[in-house]
């Protein structure tokens, strides 16, 4: 997994509450036996018209949203059935981060759909509703508008036509750790392993 660096990108919204996995990849992309190759599935039903062509009406395919690196959408995304592989088409379309709004007791997130970002790199931002609203509002205006996300300093700041917005927001601080530093479940095991195999010649 790389390193998750300070990056300044295309935005693009998708302005839909409770965005489910299938949604997000349906189930006949789930045939492969390959973690590679999901980017173009990504919301398929929505991003292509019957006969195979692009909806033009679809954000992704918009000209100003082309290269978009951080996907804004509204309260619970990820919703539905556990597959990663929502995420890896997240993830190979392009898109490093992903910013949704907490909204009373409904989460931003779906737990397990968080959960599999963190294991492949992809930031998942929690900001207020107010705050995605603005966001909406400014991609409204002036589509394609650019954001830096810096997760040392767990900033996000938009950089609005009338000015910089600036969003602060907190992730788990191992998480944040193992992002920062490229670790994936085995790489973070790995760091042990002098231990590990000290441990396991005593066993002997």
């Amino acid at each position: 997994m790389e390193k998750f660096k300070t990056f300044t990108g295309v935005v693009a919204g998708v302005d839909r509450a409770n965005i489910d996995t299938d949604a997000i990849i349906p189930k006949e992309y789930l045939k492969s036996i390959k973690r590679t190759g999901f980017g173009a599935a990504l919301f398929s039903d929505w991003r292509y018209n019957n006969d195979g062509s692009d909806n033009p009406d679809f954000v992704l395919n918009k000209p100003e949203a082309q290269g978009a690196q951080i996907l804004v959408a509204r309260n619970n995304f990820g919703c539905g059935s556990s597959r990663e592989h929502a995420v890896w088409a997240v993830a190979q379309y392009g898109f490093k981060a992903v910013i949704a709004p907490r909204e009373g007791d409904i989460p931003a997130f779906a737990d397990i759909f968080r959960g599999n970002c963190g294991k492949n790199g992809l930031l998942t931002i929690e900001l207020t509703d107010v705050q995605v609203d603005e966001i909406f509002q400014i991609l409204e205006k002036k589509p394609g508008v650019k954001s830096t996300v810096n997760l040392d300093e767990q900033i996000v700041t938009l950089h609005a036509s009338t000015g910089d917005r600036i969003y602060p927001f907190r992730v788990d601080p191992v998480l944040r750790n193992k992002l920062l530093q490229g670790l994936d479940d085995i790489a973070e095991t790995l760091q042990y392993e002098a231990d590990i195999s000290a441990y396991e010649s005593r066993l002997k």
